[in-house]
């Protein structure tokens, strides 16, 4: 089989394990929703466009059917010198009045727009207004990836604005707006969406404000994990720093020639059946302050004949706790399991750290992530992996004393 036959395969197979495609997230959404004909998606969009179309003021935004989010409206200023002089004053504020609103001291600004994110309430679609000193929309736009979650139908997911940042991108010295929306896709798990605004040059020159939208940079951020934060999103962007290869690459050096860092304690050779003698190679690469933790299966020839991707939606591996390759559901080949602690901001927007475990079940030609142990476990952070290995052992009905099955 051809580097190019294979490459092609392990790139199919990577999407299905890592959950990156996002519309295979929301295959049964779409599923659900088939019954919708192109004529009435195309009626409820010529009535949302409508609504949208008709927003020319700022209390026209909730006269409309948006709703803004309040905690994201934020004073803008054309170039990113300006806008991080007010951010700092802002930051200044907070912290000589800490009892203060928050909104009250952004609004008290001096800024010649009012950037004002809101939801469609219909068909939760985010649409960003800017708004002059008059309360006119100068400039307005619903052009993100996270308005096509689900492909073919008006209505979103329930989503939520977390995050917002003003960057100059591309080196103009304009300021540019990066977002990150977090999305619904069932059974309490969400999925992170990052988009990125490029201010134009010609809106200076026209004294007017033009954003534009790279779909093709908006792709690879959503499709090679570099969704979580605005850091992530930045070191892409504008520093040309990337996690594609980490989906990419053919062979275990290719890997290494582009910054992967080999985890050597947790690395070894298992023999995993008609798949032969395979090299477990767990390991990083560095992005921004996150790593970012991946696990290849590489063969004696060097060839990447997996790839796994444990680390799931949490932003940074803390530490790698271990690495099982043993017969987890009694079908005789042996399966992987890992147990690691991974950072990720919580709710509230904290750091937070956590200890979660992924099985991997080898099957003909590769593995195939567990999707069923995880329904009914969640390891706490006194568990260890003989306590994860057990469990799940236990789970499919295999006694787990003095059966370890590990073929070195």
């Amino acid at each position: 089989m051809s580097i190019r036959k294979r490459k092609l395969q392990r790139g199919i197979l990577i999407i299905e394990i890592c959950g990156i495609c996002i519309a295979a997230l929301f295959m049964p959404h779409l599923s659900a929703n088939a019954a919708e004909n192109t004529e009435n998606i195309r009626a409820l969009y010529e009535e949302y466009n409508a609504r949208f179309a008709a927003v020319e003021d700022r209390e026209d935004i909730t006269e409309y059917g948006f709703e803004t989010v309040d905690v994201h409206i934020f004073p803008v200023q054309y170039e990113i010198d300006r806008q991080k002089e007010m951010e700092t004053e802002l930051v200044r504020q907070i912290k000589a009045e800490p009892d203060a609103d928050i909104k009250d001291l952004k609004m008290s600004l001096e800024a010649p727009l009012l950037m004002i994110p809101a939801y469609d309430r219909t068909y939760n679609r985010l649409a960003l207004f800017f708004v002059d000193g008059e309360g006119r929309i100068v400039y307005k736009t619903d052009r993100f990836e996270t308005n096509s979650c689900v492909l073919g139908q008006m209505r979103q997911p329930e989503q939520e604005l977390v995050s917002v940042a003003f960057q100059d991108l591309n080196g103009d010295t304009l300021t540019d707006i990066i977002l990150i929306t977090s999305c619904e896709i069932g059974d309490g798990e969400k999925y992170r969406i990052g988009d990125v605004l490029f201010q134009s040059t010609k809106g200076i020159d026209t004294e007017g404000l033009i954003f534009y939208r790279d779909y093709r940079i908006s792709d690879k951020i959503n499709r090679f994990g570099m969704n979580q934060n605005t850091d992530s999103i930045t070191a892409f962007v504008r520093d040309g720093y990337s996690t594609e290869f980490l989906y990419t690459a053919v062979t275990l050096q290719e890997l290494l020639a582009h910054g992967f860092q080999i985890i050597t304690e947790q690395c070894y050779t298992r023999t995993f059946g008609k798949l032969g003698k395979l090299q477990v190679v767990p390991g990083t690469y560095r992005i921004a302050d996150y790593d970012v933790f991946m696990i290849y299966l590489v063969n004696e020839q060097d060839d990447i004949l997996s790839a796994l991707q444990p680390m799931g939606v949490y932003d940074n591996l803390y530490a790698l706790k271990g690495i099982n390759c043993r017969d987890i559901d009694g079908d005789g080949l042996k399966d992987i399991v890992v147990l690691a602690k991974y950072s990720y901001e919580d709710e509230e927007h904290q750091l937070a750290v956590k200890s979660d475990y992924s099985i991997y079940y080898q099957r003909t030609g590769g593995f195939s992530a567990d999707t069923e142990i995880k329904d009914t476990y969640q390891c706490t952070e006194e568990d260890t992996m003989q306590t994860v290995v057990e469990t799940a052992r236990a789970y499919w009905g295999w006694k787990t004393e003095d059966d370890t099955n590990i073929d070195r």
